[in-house]
């Protein structure tokens, strides 16, 4: 039997699956309140907090450190990186412990896979971290030469989902072409193209549809009349990009339930601002259909927005009748990273060296 741990830390939670030759035996969510974390300037400062909540929570769950084969955690924004599993090596400590790695809880999922694997002996990986950069060279240009467009997406959920849909459909991921959409706080929308993501829109900096955290693509001009309005700060402006602009702009919640309950309801903004949402990302679902030159073997709508039929019925009624459109609900990154270091231990697929 191989036990595999995966962890995926986020702002307020950690996450812990426990798998056993692929089989989810604990999956478990540890809530993080700010008192936790108070005295702690920063997200390193976190790490120790965290780390002993994870051992703390296994030795509860009967679960001894020892028995496991692998040690794998959600991979931070480090440099960009093809898809693959990659081993823990001291050139990825260095970045997930300093610059904008640091900034984002999900460094220390890596930098804890490490920690563990060094003290137990046993390997530690990270699978498909956000920076994955696959694309064509004519996707990353813009029509300014020192603003390179960023590849930030949801990587880990879009790779499996796609690995999911080709089992489904008794074939290979590296045998489709596929539009996939990760429906979340974020947005993000990739053609894939027989195992490569060619094109994708910059989930996290505001890039392509807005969603419930995110602004999405915004005329420039108006960004920089507001930047230099002197009625927001940068920190404000930023926010508008990453945390406070979608959703939590017009209704002040991320929550997409409460709005699409309101929409249901009867509330007419409601209704309006869902609809402009599914429109704009169906749009991004169209560019990422002439990345592909029209040649789809389907559109999957997945994460957590891709539980509302409201929406998921939407965006079909706009895409539909460019490929078929099938649903995967919600996501499963336990079940991802586990099943990348799995791929790896079975000899199924070779790690990959970081080389920053």
């Amino acid at each position: 039997m191989l036990r595999i741990l995966s962890f995926n830390p986020g702002s307020t939670s950690t996450k812990l699956g426990v798998f056993d030759d692929g089989i989810c035996v604990l999956s478990h969510t540890i809530r993080h309140k700010a008192s936790d974390f108070a005295g702690c300037d920063t997200i390193m400062d976190q790490a120790p907090i965290r780390y002993k909540t994870i051992t703390d929570t296994l030795s509860e769950k009967g679960f001894a450190l020892e028995s496991f084969d692998a040690f794998v955690g959600r991979g931070g924004i480090i440099a960009p990186v093809e898809s693959g599993v990659y081993t823990v090596n001291e050139t990825m400590l260095k970045d997930l412990r300093s610059g904008s790695a640091s900034k984002h809880a999900s460094a220390l999922g890596g930098i804890f896979a490490h920690e563990l694997g060094q003290r137990y002996g046993k390997p530690a990986f990270i699978v498909d971290p956000v920076v994955v950069d696959e694309r064509v060279k004519e996707a990353k240009l813009t029509g300014i030469p020192e603003a390179e467009k960023t590849s930030v997406f949801h990587a880990l959920n879009q790779k499996s989902i796609a690995r999911e849909y080709a089992r489904k459909h008794d074939t290979r991921y590296e045998d489709c072409c596929l539009v996939v959409a990760h429906l979340g706080g974020g947005i993000s929308v990739g053609a894939h193209s027989f195992g490569k993501v060619i094109d994708v829109n910059n989930a996290i900096d505001g890039d392509g549809p807005f969603s419930p955290e995110r602004c999405g693509s915004i005329e420039v001009d108006k960004i920089v009349k507001m930047c230099f309005s002197g009625k927001y700060t940068e920190a404000q402006m930023h926010a508008f990009s990453s945390k406070a602009g979608g959703l939590v702009a017009y209704f002040g919640t991320s929550n997409c339930l409460d709005v699409e309950n309101m929409a249901l309801g009867g509330d007419e903004k409601a209704q309006l601002v869902l609809k402009a949402m599914c429109y704009a990302v169906a749009k991004q679902i169209g560019a990422m259909c002439v990345a592909l030159k029209g040649k789809v073997d389907a559109i999957i709508l997945t994460g957590g927005l891709a539980y509302g039929k409201l929406i998921t019925d939407t965006i079909t009624e706009y895409v539909g009748f460019m490929a078929p459109v099938e649903v995967y609900p919600g996501e499963d990154e336990l079940l991802a990273l586990a099943s990348g270091a799995m791929r790896v231990i079975t000899g199924q697929e070779e790690p990959k060296e970081y080389r920053g």
